[in-house]
């Protein structure tokens, strides 16, 4: 669930006689928006996470505050830390692009909507993080990339966006468009024209800590490989956690003792391998939110 970031300079100048300063650029934002809680998560039921950009129209559903921040932010769920609920409590959001706008300006539109209507105040900070670093296993990697698309046309970039999650207990498929998927289940997982970053940010919504992607690969890539079905149990558990669903302590006592040796060592036989490091890691902090978003 990713979008492209833009970057707004604030400009401050004197004027050359009288030294006053020069109008600070306003933040651009969505002509009309709306943001409502969404239907409450049950455990057991099927859920449906979207985004969709279609020309100016956006609607995203069962969205955590987490998940928006990470978005209009372009961090990673493990970067955004704060209030209790941030990534329990999720929100609908449907908005208008203003004539003119880009999908570029969306990052920027969504944090000064999030931060008037939830009343947030937050900060950066950087935190030493217990990581595991995705590289390239010993012996090279054993699945070849797969042949360049070339550069996005003209046409292809004002397209729609449209990336959807689905899971429930028979697992976790994610759509992340053009014919880029990631899906977890029947014991295995299975990505297409995944990039080594997209996978490390798969895998770190089912481990027990953030995925980094250190193996400098920069092409995408098809493959499949099965777990053991403790491991794949486990990690299920991990990212129903992840994504605010309340478990029964039963299903949570399963975590324990569980090394997800499978995982590490299916990863080796495509030539991957997760090392257990340590890394500084930008963290968004928010420091105060409202729960209830202000009036549309």
């Amino acid at each position: 669930m990713r979008l492209l970031s833009g970057t707004l300079a604030c400009l401050l100048g004197a004027a050359a006689a009288w030294g006053q300063k020069e109008p600070v650029a306003a933040p651009p934002e969505f002509e009309v928006a709306s943001i409502r809680p969404s239907m409450p998560l049950v455990a057991g039921s099927d859920v449906k996470i979207g985004l969709h950009v279609d020309g100016a129209q956006i609607r995203c559903a069962q969205l955590s505050l987490s998940d928006y921040l990470g978005i209009a932010y372009k961090m990673k769920n493990y970067q955004i830390s704060g209030v209790d609920w941030l990534k329990s409590e999720r929100y609908d959001i449907n908005a208008k692009l203003p004539d003119g706008a880009t999908r570029d300006q969306i990052p920027e539109m969504l944090k000064s909507l999030l931060e008037k209507r939830f009343q947030m105040k937050l900060h950066h900070e950087s935190k030493p993080f217990p990581v595991y670093a995705l590289v390239v296993a010993k012996g090279g990697l054993k699945i070849p990339a797969l042949p360049s698309e070339g550069e996005e046309t003209p046409e292809e970039a004002k397209a729609g966006v449209d990336v959807k999650v689905q899971g429930g207990r028979g697992g976790v498929s994610m759509n992340l468009g053009k014919g880029a998927f990631f899906n977890f289940a029947d014991n295995k997982i299975e990505g297409k024209k995944l990039t080594m970053l997209g996978l490390a940010d798969m895998l770190a919504r089912f481990m027990d800590r953030p995925v980094v992607d250190m193996t400098e690969l920069k092409g995408r890539y098809d493959f499949t490989i099965e777990i053991a079905p403790e491991d794949y149990r486990a990690m299920m558990i991990r990212s129903a956690i992840a994504a605010g669903v309340q478990l029964p302590p039963e299903a949570l006592r399963l975590l324990d003792g569980a090394s997800d040796s499978s995982l590490h060592s299916a990863l080796q036989g495509v030539g991957l391998k997760l090392e257990s490091r340590k890394a500084p890691i930008d963290v968004l902090v928010v420091d105060r939110a409202e729960k209830m978003p202000t009036e549309n």
